[in-house]
């Protein structure tokens, strides 16, 4: 006989307050609640008016978002009916509710998600503080006043101790003073905080990581009144398993060079491919947070930490992919192609450098005049000019190599029972990581590229066609780069006839 899901009977009915809701894991938390949490009761979204369309709006577009599509195979759109927009911003006064929402969210939320966070690396203190720390903050002093509140989940990030390169589950000591920081913050210029922020972070590497480990301790302050969870996951990726196998609506990390790669306009990529990787696909994520909500409710108060994490379980190394992904590019191409795809991976950033001049910005030129030639819109180098300038900000992060330790998390996977270990999966230790990634790059081709897999036979015809494209643009570089050293040395083309093999085997090192 199936035992009974304890996770799905402890949601039957409970009332959730989500933050975040639009966002990359919001979406799929929502979807995984309405699909196999069926007797929960209301879900209570914090949205604003965004692109000139209210909050109603913007709620009646959720239907049509691919995430929902294996949702809406079994049931009608009535299912959405237990979705409730409630207009107000994390980054407000009192969460910009009005009185009468926030009453309705004081009488009758039991599970708080808070998940909504400004993501940019590049952002100042203002923003950041405003979003991450006192948002935090004003989403626990609703929670306070939340007559029945069982369990109070905080999304936070395994890169908030990033100063670490070990990190336990644990709320570490806070690198300043919150108050201060946001009397700096409000008291200060953005020039001014830009001129002070290496010193206000204190070892950080950015806004992010340092506002989401103060908000972290906003949680832990909260404690002792309700039970409290933080959920710190690495780089979220594309589905594992559910909704759909690859299913993704994020360009971040990985799923955004493989977009761009298949397209053929990301030709090279800075990692150091022995390094860990930690990646954790968004269905593991969005478990974890409702059986960590779970779990915490078996509580009066406290808080614990889990990493949503792979690093120290099941380790991932681009070595592992090295020799299939150009393979994996072309054995499902884009019909959308624009040159022949060819990815590699280069060890360092000045390398990357030299060659981008090459293999990214001429060529962007070239296709970006062709747009404008035909009518289109130049983009290319735009997009090549965006990734050089962050590219600074980003260096640790490629290559710093992180482990962070998950016990609490294992221990989590191991109190579920027969029947939850399958619905709220939570163990990656099973994950193949050359099938997951051939399944991303089919998800991403699928979801961003919005290319289906009937498409897949044109698009190798075009790959084949490219490929000629391709072979003879090099020849045509070679012997335009032949003529000028036989012009540089002052003699023949037929006297340098060793140019080409040269020029061949640098052009293969850029």
């Amino acid at each position: 006989m199936t035992e009974e899901s304890q996770v799905r009977a402890f949601y039957a009915g409970k009332n959730f307050f989500i933050t975040g809701g639009t966002g990359f894991v919001g979406l799929c938390l929502i979807e995984k609640i309405l699909r196999c949490i069926p007797e929960s009761g209301k879900l209570y979204l914090l949205m604003r008016p965004k692109k000139g369309k209210d909050i109603s709006e913007r709620l009646n577009e959720f239907p049509g978002h691919s995430v929902f599509e294996k949702l809406l195979q079994t049931e009608s759109k009535d299912i959405f009916s237990k979705l409730i927009p409630v207009a107000g911003d994390v980054g407000e006064e009192d969460l910009g509710l009005s009185p009468d929402d926030r009453r309705t969210l004081i009488e009758n939320v039991n599970v708080v998600i808070h998940s909504a966070a400004t993501l940019d690396f590049e952002e100042n203190l203002k923003p950041t503080v405003k979003i991450n720390v006192l948002g935090t903050r004003r989403v626990m002093q609703l929670c306070q006043e939340i007559k029945d509140l069982k369990a109070m989940v905080h999304v936070s990030s395994a890169y908030v101790n990033s100063y670490l390169l070990e990190a336990e589950e644990k709320v570490y000591e806070t690198p300043g003073d919150v108050d201060s920081v946001i009397n700096l913050v409000n008291r200060l210029s953005d020039k001014a905080l830009d001129d002070m922020e290496k010193t206000i972070l204190r070892g950080h590497p950015n806004t992010y990581t340092f506002t989401k480990h103060l908000a972290e301790h906003e949680v832990k302050n909260c404690s002792n009144m309700f039970p409290c969870t933080i959920v710190r996951p690495s780089m979220i990726v594309a589905a594992w398993k559910e909704p759909m196998i690859g299913w993704t609506c994020s360009k971040v990390g990985p799923q955004g060079f493989l977009m761009g790669a298949a397209k053929g306009v990301v030709r090279r990529l800075p990692l150091a491919k022995e390094n860990i990787a930690d990646y954790i696909p968004v269905d593991v994520v969005v478990n974890q947070l409702l059986v960590a909500g779970w779990h915490a409710a078996k509580q009066s108060s406290g808080l614990t930490v889990y990493h949503c994490t792979t690093s120290t379980q099941n380790p991932f190394r681009w070595t592992m992919l090295d020799s299939i992904v150009s393979e994996m590019l072309h054995n499902y191409p884009l019909k959308s192609a624009v040159w022949y795809p060819h990815l590699q991976f280069v060890p360092s950033l000045f390398l990357f450098r030299i060659s981008a001049i090459f293999v990214h910005f001429i060529p962007a030129i070239l296709l970006d005049t062709l747009l404008r030639v035909t009518g289109g819109r130049p983009i290319l180098f735009r997009l090549h000019k965006n990734v050089w300038n962050s590219l600074s900000r980003l260096e640790r992060f490629i290559f710093t190599e992180w482990r962070f330790h998950n016990p609490n998390t294992r221990q989590l996977a191991a109190e579920l029972n027969k029947t939850d270990e399958q619905t709220f999966f939570i163990d990656i230790g099973t994950i193949y990581w050359i099938e997951y990634f051939v399944n991303l790059h089919l998800g991403v081709r699928k979801y961003l590229n919005k290319e289906s897999e009937k498409t897949i036979p044109p698009a190798k015809t075009k790959d084949g066609v490219l490929k000629i494209f391709h072979i003879v643009w090099q020849i045509l570089v070679i012997c335009f780069v032949w003529l000028i050293v036989s012009k540089l040395l002052g003699t023949t083309m037929l006297r340098c006839i060793w140019s080409p093999p040269v020029i061949y085997f640098l052009y293969t090192l850029l």
